[in-house]
Formats: C-alpha cells, structure tokens, sequence
C-alpha cells in the first residue's frame, strides 16, 4: 500500500481499448469518406480514378457507418470510460477559457483530461458527422425532397466537407509534432511528467484516487485508473467536491 505522502510512479492510463479502437476505426471511415471526396470534387481526377460510380458508394456507405462504431461503443457497460470522456468535453471551467484565449495565462491554467481546443474539436467532428450525414442522405436519397433541400443540401455539405478538410489536417499535423499524445492514442498511456505539464488538474485527479484506493484497500495497478479498476474511487471523489475540484 502507498503512503498518502510518497510520490507516486508509473504511467497512467488515458484510454482503453474501447476508446482506443474508436479513435482508429473512425479515423479510418474519415480517410475514406475524404478520400473517395477528393475526385468526386475535382472532375479531373475523376476520369483518373475511372468508375465513379463506385467511387459514390464507397464514399456515401462510409459516411453512413461513422456513427455506428460510436454508438457501438457507448451501447454496453464496455463504454464506460468513453461516455466519462463525453462528459468531460461538455464540463468547461475557467481554466479551459484561460488556455483558449490567452496566451499569457495558457501555462498556468490547471487543464484537465482535455484542453479547450481538444474539447472544441470533439464538439466540431461529431456536429459534422451528423450534419454530413442528414445532407448527404438528403443529396443520395433526394425523391421525397424538393429541389430547395436538395440545393441546400449539397451546398451544405461541399462547405462543410472543406472545413472538415481543413480541421483533420490541422490534427494530423498537431498529432505528429506531439508525439506523447500520439502514442496515448496507441497505447493508451501516458506519463506522469507529460500529465503533469498539460493535464495537471487531471493527473491530480488521478492520484488522489489513487490514495482512496490504497486506503480503501482497493488493490490498483500503478497508472490504470480508468474504467472498472478505479470506479470506487470515482464514486467517492465525485461525492466529495473538497477533495477534487472539476475539470
């Protein structure tokens, strides 16, 4: 059992692997869904691909799967941790605004598990997977509409798959020049030291729960406090605002 006042060590868990997997799975539905895009836009590409027909399907049948591995995930007690993550990204406190909108005081804000542009990205993609797909059903399936929701609908749709564009290379950029958090979406772990510079409110968090488990006599392994393993903990963290303040 850890004494309340040694230093904690090992790495903590961020994700599991349900998480872990939904991240990849719509990652990969995405590059799809933006390749098959690119030559359907650009007419000139089309006749290098050839079958655009196919092309069609391909593309509209991936964006229609987008949501299903999410709701997937959230449907069974396999998802716990995912919809804990939901929330998180619908809790903002004054430090989310400090990071977001002042440089000056983005070092000392006290973030959580997401910063405020991770949280604004999250809100972005999954708006647009529902916008995409009510304008695109509109656009495939376009019988029963009149020709107002069908011009809509596409012009719609072609702006919002720029801006879509335009976010999703901004995160792979982002991803591949923060290689910590890259390798979270991996593994599903971070360190300490990295928890400690950019989610401080969050690795608080974690260690505190820590301590109620070893007092509680709760046998927890070092850095996995994520679904099943630290729920008791959870249960009375929440109950107790003075012992964790929210993220």
């Amino acid at each position: 059992m850890t004494p309340p006042s040694a230093e904690p060590t090992g790495d903590l868990q961020r994700f599991d692997r349900v998480e872990r997997a939904l991240h990849w799975v719509n990652a990969g539905l995405f590059g799809v869904v933006m390749l098959t895009a690119i030559p359907l836009y650009i007419g000139s590409l089309a006749g290098i691909f050839g079958r655009r027909h196919l092309l069609v399907e391909i593309h509209v049948w991936a964006g229609v799967a987008l949501p299903v591995p999410l709701l997937l995930a959230l449907a069974g007690p396999w998802g716990h941790n995912l919809r804990d993550d939901l929330s998180r990204f619908n809790r903002w406190t004054k430090d989310d605004f400090d990071w977001l909108f002042s440089s000056a005081r983005r070092l000392q804000a006290r973030v959580g598990k997401f910063n405020a542009g991770q949280k604004l990205n999250a809100a972005f993609i999954g708006g647009a997977i529902v916008v995409m797909l009510v304008t695109g059903s509109v656009m495939k399936w376009f019988s029963p509409f009149p020709n107002s929701w069908r011009t809509g609908a596409t012009f719609v749709h072609d702006l919002l798959a720029t801006a879509i564009f335009v976010v999703v290379v901004g995160h792979i950029a982002f991803a591949l020049t923060h290689v910590d958090s890259l390798r979270s979406s991996i593994t599903g772990r971070v360190s300490r030291s990295w928890a400690r510079r950019h989610a401080p409110a969050w690795l608080e968090e974690m260690e505190r729960a820590e301590v109620l488990s070893s007092q509680r006599g709760v046998s927890t392994p070092l850095g996995s406090l994520a679904g099943s393993q630290s729920r008791s903990a959870t249960a009375d963290l929440k109950a107790n605002r003075s012992v964790i303040p929210p993220t």
